[in-house]
């Protein structure tokens, strides 16, 4: 039988092959990516459906009303103090994967035990609301009231206005939203779960920050 030489590749047809390669990983990596994202904003909205269903059973065995904690958490000497995640501990483990947000990265952020907001800790601040839970407070006599029953009187008001307006506003405000921009896309990027239990794309409010909106 004759020898037969192998055909080697040519120069160009190397290069050929490198350049289909490379346009194939110029397709892919981003499609990838994209994937992943669309990965990570699902289990975010997910994870914003867990923690609302703590929310709802605090509600149904406290006549209604919204738990009342500050808006984040903060990490101490002693761990972490305060936020939603604690409050609910009760309802659902404060370490739950559920309230991390799959896209957050940022180490502040996950050091506290949440990536997301809770919004009537924070609106609990204005001065509408505060006005009236200050004018209640004042028809206690501070002779005869100890500080922990003015706490618990404060803490109940808020509750209340907090509760009636986020019922009122049911389908703009969300109970909780991520603390950040996290899911890029056009708009928004950030996730929110309403006072309904529906996870969505949380609505734009930076105009109602600069118009000096309050409850």
């Amino acid at each position: 039988m004759p020898f037969m030489s192998r055909k080697a590749f040519t120069l160009v047809e190397l290069l050929v092959v490198v350049a289909i390669i490379g346009i194939l990983i110029g397709i892919i990596v981003p499609s990838a990516r994209g994937i992943q994202r669309e990965s990570q904003n699902a289990g975010c909205l997910s994870n914003l459906r867990q923690d609302f269903i703590a929310v709802d059973s605090y509600r149904q065995q406290n006549s209604g009303r919204l738990p009342m904690c500050e808006f984040l958490p903060v990490v101490t000497d002693a761990g972490i103090d305060g936020g939603l995640p604690n409050f609910l501990s009760g309802f659902m483990p404060a370490d739950s994967s559920s309230w991390i947000c799959p896209s957050d990265k940022d180490e502040e952020s996950l050091s506290t035990g949440t990536s997301y907001m809770y919004l009537p800790g924070l609106l609990r601040y204005t001065p509408a609301v505060q006005v009236d839970v200050v004018t209640l407070l004042m028809s206690f006599d501070p002779t005869t009231t100890s500080m922990d029953r003015l706490m618990t009187v404060r803490l109940d008001a808020e509750a209340r206005a907090m509760t009636e307006f986020f019922e009122r506003e049911a389908a703009r405000y969300p109970l909780l939203t991520d603390s950040q921009d996290r899911h890029r896309r056009v708009g928004v990027e950030r996730n929110g779960v309403y006072i309904d239990g529906s996870a969505r794309m949380a609505e734009d409010l930076s105009q109602d920050a600069e118009t000096g909106a309050t409850p």
